[in-house]
């Protein structure tokens, strides 16, 4: 089990940028792979970035790919997701999701969450 706590939204202009930073408590935080989902109001959570669990392999979605970029640290237990170039489309609670896989993360089930942190992006 692993307790997550996600950090560092807030409100920004459209073109600005933001980083998200994931804090796991476990002592066994690179046996996880992670990833970041988000959830507009309305909307059903769906799948932004993950990372496996050595940091060599990421995958993003088409719609923040080339203005993302999700990486980890093991020594710190922290995941981080840095948002270039933000649209109003990314207004949304970010959630982090932790899933023991050797592979990555990019679906609901199996993930452990975080609280999530709100996103807001005006135009």
């Amino acid at each position: 089990q692993v307790q997550l706590v996600e950090s560092g939204g807030g409100l920004v202009q459209a073109g600005d940028s933001l980083r998200l930073s994931c804090a796991a408590s476990t002592r066994s935080f690179s046996w996880y792979a992670m990833g970041w989902f988000r959830q507009a109001p309305g909307k059903e959570r769906e799948f932004v970035a993950t990372i496996n669990r050595s940091g060599t392999s990421t995958y993003y979605a088409d719609s923040v790919k080339g203005r993302f970029t999700i990486s980890r640290d093991n020594a710190k237990n922290t995941v981080y997701l840095q948002m270039n170039n933000l649209k109003p489309e990314d207004t949304a609670v970010y959630y982090c999701a932790a899933r023991q896989t050797t592979t990555v993360v990019t679906t609901e089930g199996n993930n452990y969450w975080g609280q999530g942190t709100q996103v807001t992006v005006s135009s």
